[in-house]
């Protein structure tokens, strides 16, 4: 067997910082790090841009808890081949393909020890491209533990898909136990939504419907086969409503979560995925009396996220089929332009 040379490293790297209030978005020239105990060096593959980005950090800095950002290089979905690893590091080897888990944790408390760090409430904690340098850059330190191998038939853009659009929708998905008994709505149809439709029809689900407001994403959800057919609001409504027998709303705003709402029938289950904003119901008329269950599904595990990444394969899914624009570094201003608009699919940091 050849032995794998570790490459050349440079001394200097390119990192993205976002400074808020929609202002332009910042590229710097930083000293590539060194991997410390149980940290591996990254050369990124690709970071794609999550709708969190924009709203929490792009738009405004929310500037505290989970969502606090603290000037760090931007992006919490990379993938990325180990060029350089620390002491400690047990299993990955230079020229290890990884996807990363996002958060950080603090690996002992009851949330870190089965695997969901992003539920990690410890001064610890820290979140790629939030509280420690992210993926938008050519080099990416990460801790050993959040970094999950990515099997051969998978792209560094796959990979970065699934570091969080793909494992939040998968993981909605599974909690609601999904299969060829269900027919589904999901509201939102960005990049989330676009992946809980491709994922669901692999669990069995039919028909899956979807609703969004953007006639792009609309259309680009029929175009990749992520839903069956699109609905407008008032299609669930009146005497259109109570058909499905679950929901996943994507979308964030309190009119996708009513909607989807709507949408369920008697036993119903419904999933709130998509953050920010508020909703209001009658919880006897509309939740009680309708014997429905709803559930908060917040990213997923480590151990959910690899199992995603297997059955990927298995299923033969290339979860880059979301991704409709591709940007070098350089490019990023333009795609959180793009993002922002709300119209396009999934975009892709790809460092040249």
């Amino acid at each position: 067997m050849t032995a794998i040379q570790a490459p050349t490293v440079p001394d200097r790297m390119r990192g993205v910082y976002l400074p808020g209030g929609r202002r332009t978005v910042v590229a710097d020239d930083i000293p590539v790090p060194t991997p410390g105990y149980g940290q591996v060096l990254l050369r990124v593959g690709a970071s794609t841009i999550c709708g969190s980005d924009v709203r929490a950090i792009y738009r405004e800095h929310l500037g505290s808890g989970p969502e606090g950002y603290n000037d760090v290089i931007a992006g919490h979905e990379p993938a990325g081949q180990v060029v350089a690893i620390g002491p400690g590091v047990k299993r990955l080897g230079v020229g290890a393909r990884v996807a990363v888990y996002h958060i950080s944790g603090c690996g002992q408390c009851s949330e870190c020890v089965k695997g969901y760090f992003i539920s990690c409430t410890s001064a610890l904690r820290a979140a790629y491209g939030w509280q420690r340098d992210g993926g938008h850059g050519d080099y990416l330190l990460a801790e050993e533990n959040t970094c999950i191998p990515l099997p051969d038939y998978l792209t560094y853009v796959d990979g970065a898909c699934v570091a969080c659009g793909f494992s939040t929708a998968y993981e909605a998905l599974v909690r609601l136990q999904i299969s060829g008994q269900d027919s589904l709505l999901i509201t939102g149809l960005g990049p989330v939504g676009l992946a809980a439709g491709l994922l669901a029809k692999k669990l069995g689900a039919a028909p899956v419907y979807g609703t969004d407001p953007a006639g792009e994403r609309a259309a680009l959800a029929l175009e990749l086969g992520a839903v069956d057919d699109v609905l407008s609001p008032d299609d669930l409504t009146g005497a259109g409503a109570g058909t499905f027998t679950a929901a996943v709303d994507c979308s964030g705003s309190a009119a996708g979560r009513r909607t989807a709402l709507a949408g369920l029938r008697r036993w119903g289950r419904m999933a709130f995925v998509g953050e920010g904003g508020e909703m209001s119901f009658d919880v006897s008329h509309e939740v009680i009396h309708r014997q429905l269950t709803l559930i908060g599904s917040w990213v997923t595990s480590v151990g959910r996220m690899r199992e995603l990444l297997d059955r990927l394969v298995v299923w033969q899914l290339h979860p880059e089929v979301i991704v409709s624009d591709r940007f070098d570094l350089d490019q990023a201003a333009t795609a959180y332009e793009l993002v922002d608009a709300g119209k396009s699919g999934k975009a892709a940091l790809v460092p040249s």
